[in-house]
């Protein structure tokens, strides 16, 4: 073989090797940062396959179970009959919604302790977003005339 041949074939395995070691990395990295988002009833019927997953866990938080220290914080979700104790060990504190009776998210891993170890936690507010009831006092005023509406300087006068 000859020297430029030689070349070549180094080359050419090293470009090998280099796109085998991307794929290998690429394919680990979304293995990594993959979440399964599953119901906390079907979270109980995991087995074991609830501790070798990371998860997205969603309920609301019940009534008086909110135990705050710091950004620690342990909570318990409820899905219609079933409770998931959660223990959140975030970095950030938790956000302002999140507050008895609201709806969270924790994402995290199940514990063999049957806790769910959250790292991230998002609460929702869904009454902030609901539409106004009908006679409700507190419903934004009628949409004044163009008259009204306009600045002073751009209304016509008879």
């Amino acid at each position: 073989m000859s020297s430029q041949g030689k070349t070549y074939l180094k080359f050419g395995s090293a470009t090998v090797v280099i796109f085998f070691l991307l794929g290998y990395l690429a394919y680990t990295g979304v293995q990594d940062s993959k979440s399964y988002y599953v119901t906390i009833s079907e979270l109980h019927k995991m087995g074991n396959g609830a501790y070798s997953k990371r998860l997205r866990v969603a309920g609301n938080v019940q009534p008086g179970s909110i135990k705050r220290t710091g950004t620690h914080v342990q909570f318990v979700l409820m899905e219609q009959d079933q409770l998931l104790s959660v223990d959140y060990t975030g970095t950030e504190a938790p956000p302002d919604t999140f507050k008895d009776d609201s709806q969270a998210l924790a994402d995290g891993s199940f514990g063999h302790d049957g806790v769910f170890h959250a790292k991230a936690l998002q609460a929702k507010c869904a009454s902030k977003y609901a539409p106004k009831q009908p006679g409700n006092p507190m419903q934004a005023e009628p949409a004044k005339s163009m008259t009204q509406a306009q600045p002073a300087s751009t209304r016509m006068t008879n």
